[in-house]
């Protein structure tokens, strides 16, 4: 056999460079074995020699890719038999972890008198903070355990008992009564709060627990406009077919809200502060509960964002 080892040793040698010592030498053997098999087989067909080397180096591909399969080394960062348990711990991690200290930074930014707009930044820091290193060492974790014991990770068997139930259609019913009782309350303590009050002032007048600017303004009217509409879109969500606009607009409507909220906490239009000094509160309380408000309203926003996402990727 008359042929051209240039590219062949070529080949193997950039195989052999990415497996250890000790395979080397057989799959050497294996290689130009298979190679030189290949080629032979070709110039019998009636091919020239030096087009024959070419088309069987083509055929086996990448170096690398095939030093890879020789050394049962994953080529992904991580493989089908990890990959569900991987994204199940870093979505269960994100849910909770994120959450707890963005609330945990929060509260910690009341309580020590830091401005409102400083709490918010240091909480969002915080929880982006905290993603970011959940992501990557989860993820440098699992990489790790691929290619530490890549045999020693079968796939979990699945079995049909694990399909989620879907929520029953009574059930969600029972969840927009307790959201319109809610929202029904919620609206009736507000809009009542000027007249009914645990404190008067020198005339005997109610003095309402929220600011009258918001009365002043008109923005109590229009969050309580934006608390209807949410739950407007809930039975609408109920009753009629998922659609994408109908899903984009409850969305926007449900973050409005919060959003409004955050506002208000933040340049202190929540609280009446003639209220607060008829309570005889410590100064530090109105801090704390916008705080408080600022935090709930964030988890809120990413909640509803959350849930959006899941809802829209399972239709």
């Amino acid at each position: 056999m008359t042929t051209t080892r240039t590219l062949t040793d070529r080949y193997v040698e950039a195989t052999l460079s990415r497996l250890p010592g000790r395979q080397r030498p057989d799959i050497e053997k294996e290689l130009r074995a298979s190679i030189a098999d290949a080629v032979d087989d070709r110039i019998d067909a009636g091919t020239d020699p030096a087009e024959a080397e070419l088309a069987v180096l083509a055929e086996l591909g990448d170096p690398v890719r095939l030093a890879a399969g020789y050394a049962q080394r994953p080529l992904q960062l991580i493989g089908p038999a990890l990959y569900l348990d991987y994204t199940r711990l870093l979505t269960a991690l994100l849910t909770t972890v994120v959450p707890a200290v963005a609330v945990a930074v929060g509260l910690v930014g009341g309580l020590q008198g830091t401005p409102a707009l400083r709490v918010v930044g240091d909480t969002l820091n915080a929880a982006l903070t905290t993603g970011v290193h959940i992501a990557v060492w989860t993820t440098l974790l699992f990489a790790i355990i691929e290619r530490a014991a890549p045999h020693r990770t079968p796939a979990r068997p699945w079995t049909p008992s694990a399909l989620p139930e879907p929520p029953s259609r009574r059930l969600r019913y029972a969840e927009l009564i307790t959201e319109s009782v809610a929202l029904v309350l919620f609206t009736a303590f507000i809009l009542l709060s000027p007249l009914v009050s645990t404190r008067t002032d020198a005339d005997g007048a109610p003095i309402g627990v929220f600011s009258p600017w918001l009365w002043e303004t008109g923005v109590v009217y229009a969050f309580i406009a934006l608390l209807v509409a949410s739950l407007g879109f809930s039975y609408a969500k109920y009753y009629l077919r998922w659609s994408v606009p109908l899903a984009v607009a409850g969305s926007l409507v449900d973050i409005a809200c919060p959003v409004t909220s955050i506002w208000l906490a933040a340049n202190g239009k929540v609280l009446n502060p003639a209220f607060v000094q008829a309570a005889g509160w410590p100064a530090d309380v109105p801090r704390w509960i916008g705080t408080g408000i600022v935090v709930i309203s964030i988890l809120t926003v990413a909640h509803t964002v959350t849930e959006g996402i899941r809802r829209a990727r399972h239709r």
